[in-house]
């Protein structure tokens, strides 16, 4: 399903809360971001990253008007994903240096939160031909998570991949394949862990052919592209948007390689979520 480009504008009582931005002194206001949040997840299980913009850019406004600086953050945070996701990347780029100066601000620069920020401003710099300037805010996140995060948190895997893609566009591959292994390791042990992990493999995949060549590595690339197909393929795996997001994310990657039956069913599958949804 493409982006609904022409949705209809959003209703007010979808981000308004009480506030006074008349009063000088006003007492802050926390935004109602669980709410925010779900109405965003709404969207983007349906594929409309135009009324997501919307929504965010409207509470965006109102995190300001009422004080309140974390819920900010967080909509600035979402702002790096969506702007990243939709290629807007003068928007991506004002939303990180807004996260990044609130982070500062706010002293959470060494807090999960602020580990959190950095890895979406990374995530982002990545997006739009930055790795150099990715690479530096992945390791600051890195020692912020493998301190204050169980071993086996999911959200060390997704700092791994997303270190290991960058790692490996500078050519620095051997890293790259550790902090791949890694993630590895930890999704797979996590419940439903099998559509991330699908996604590594598939990047281990991209290593080998960029560091060694289709031929000279053909066989442990077939491999991966095996497993990853197998763990898409898992049964008991929630077909939701984030399985359609993913879906969508790997289908071109087999068609790379040649698998063309499964590059189709990937986006059959992630079609027929959408338009349930």
């Amino acid at each position: 399903m493409e982006n609904n480009q022409n949705a209809a504008p959003l209703a007010k009582e979808d981000y308004t809360e009480p506030c006074c931005p008349m009063n000088m002194h006003p007492e802050v206001t926390p935004i109602p971001i669980r709410r925010v949040l779900s109405k965003l997840d709404g969207y983007l299980a349906q594929n409309d990253y135009a009324a997501g913009e919307r929504l965010l850019g409207n509470w965006l406004r109102e995190a300001d008007a009422c004080g309140d600086r974390q819920g900010k953050l967080t909509v600035l945070n979402e702002q790096i994903g969506i702007y990243r996701k939709m290629g807007k990347e003068a928007e991506c780029l004002a939303a990180i240096d807004g996260a990044l100066a609130l982070m500062e601000d706010l002293q959470m620069q060494d807090a999960v939160t602020g580990g959190t920020t950095l890895i979406n401003a990374a995530t982002g710099y990545k997006a739009f031909g930055r790795a150099r300037d990715a690479l530096p805010l992945y390791r600051r996140a890195q020692t912020i998570y493998e301190t204050r995060l169980a071993a086996d948190d999911d959200r060390l895997a997704a700092l791994y991949n997303n270190m290991a893609l960058t790692l490996s566009e500078l050519e620095q591959y051997r890293e790259a394949e550790r902090l791949y292994e890694k993630a590895i390791a930890i999704m797979e042990r996590r419940p439903h862990g099998e559509a991330e992990a699908a996604i590594t493999y598939l990047n281990l995949a991209d290593l080998l052919c960029a560091e060694e060549g289709y031929e000279a590595a053909e066989a442990r690339i077939e491999a991966y592209l095996r497993r990853a197909e197998a763990l898409l393929d898992t049964e008991d795996l929630p077909r939701d948007g984030n399985y359609a997001f993913v879906c969508e994310k790997c289908a071109p990657v087999f068609g790379y390689y040649g698998y063309f039956y499964t590059e189709e069913t990937l986006k059959q599958r992630a079609r027929e979520i959408y338009e349930r949804t």
